[in-house]
């Protein structure tokens, strides 16, 4: 039974279905302007799977993304789909003959077309009565119905994104690459238009590939989520395993700001100014890094047990109180993030708790 879903938007379950394919970089590299932009990039995605690739800037994700559509041709490795090889050195298949849709930042929407023949456009290879129904198909899922005789230049930037997203599904392509789908979207859109997006995607069972410099978005999203960095995979895992067991400190940065100490081990934990911490299979007398998340990894209370401190700054960020403690021993204020209480104000005295789950400890050279 077909879901209702967010408001301008068609009804949930209504997305023609794709045969979802495989999709394997293989070891590739890409070389512009002299420069090894993506360096043995390697990354596999099942059938069905939609994976997040993400990123800082010009660590690669674009270039990854191109070269999986065949925009991008590949100085050595090679890329496969559905176990048969597209992409190798001095050879490209190119982005028609893959299977493939793409959705790029920019939407690149043909502004001379009506929203209509813009979703049309992939569908060349059906007959008109059948290219015409899916493509009215996928203009009713993504709320655009009474819009198709319309140009883009006539529709809000929501409304563009969703009739890019209905023309990269309507020919019900096996991998779906999508480019910063949602950098363009004010904050107020974005949330709404990533989850029906991603509906959207369920629906169709299509293999996604998702180019995103935002951890949130990535987590949100993925059923896994690659961190690239230098033109490399760093780490590979689900958003909690990848959260949870960050690989380095640069990887746990990347998710999220962090109050770190740096101590030593000693008998199995570090000291530190909030209390002391487990190490586990770090050597004794090792200097580490005490790294704390601001959600989670500490509480603050007008009342005991803690570590004393005092709030030295506090915002309100709707049902989110983000905190600023002082505590004697420590370099710079610790951040905190925590559900809102009212009673709490600047210049209290606060008592401070670690949460041991949210606390990560890394190895220092």
């Amino acid at each position: 039974m077909a879901e209702k879903s967010s408001s301008d938007w068609g009804l949930r379950g209504t997305t023609g279905v794709s045969f979802a394919a495989t999709l394997e970089l293989d070891a590739i590299e890409v070389q512009l302007g002299g420069r090894v932009v993506l360096d043995r990039f390697s990354l596999t995605l099942n059938a069905g799977e939609i994976v997040c690739l993400l990123g800082e800037s010009g660590s690669g994700k674009s270039t990854a993304l191109r070269a999986a559509a065949g925009i991008q041709p590949i100085h050595a490795g090679s890329i496969r789909i559905n176990d048969e090889r597209v992409s190798a050195p001095g050879m490209t298949t190119p982005p028609d003959r893959r299977g493939i849709g793409l959705m790029f930042q920019d939407f690149a929407l043909f502004p001379h077309m009506t929203v209509l023949q813009n979703v049309l456009f992939g569908l060349r290879r059906l007959g008109r009565t059948a290219a015409l129904a899916q493509a009215r198909a996928a203009l009713r899922r993504v709320g655009l119905a009474d819009r198709e005789a319309d140009y883009p230049h006539r529709l809000s930037g929501g409304q563009q994104q969703r009739l890019a997203l209905a023309r990269s599904v309507a020919p019900r392509p096996g991998i779906l690459l999508l480019d910063e789908p949602f950098s363009s979207l004010d904050a107020r859109l974005r949330e709404t238009v990533r989850e029906e997006t991603l509906a959207v995607l369920r629906e169709t069972h299509v293999t996604s590939l998702i180019v995103t410099h935002d951890p949130e978005e990535a987590m949100v999203l993925g059923d896994r989520v690659a961190l690239l960095r230098h033109g490399r995979i760093a780490q590979i895992g689900t958003a909690a395993e990848i959260y949870r067991r960050p690989i380095d400190l640069n990887a746990a940065r990347f998710f999220s700001p962090l109050s770190e100490i740096d101590s030593l081990v000693s008998q199995g934990r570090a000291d530190t100014p909030l209390g002391s911490v487990p190490t586990p299979g770090l050597a004794e007398g090792a200097p580490v890094t005490i790294a704390i998340r601001p959600a989670g990894g500490a509480a603050i209370a007008l009342g005991g047990p803690g570590i004393p401190g005092r709030i030295v700054s506090k915002r309100d960020a709707i049902g989110t109180d983000i905190c600023e403690v002082t505590v004697d021993g420590l370099d710079a204020p610790l951040g905190l993030r925590q559900p809102s209480d009212a009673a709490l104000r600047v210049g209290q005295d606060v008592f401070v708790t670690l949460n041991p789950e949210h606390v990560l400890v890394f190895a220092r050279d």
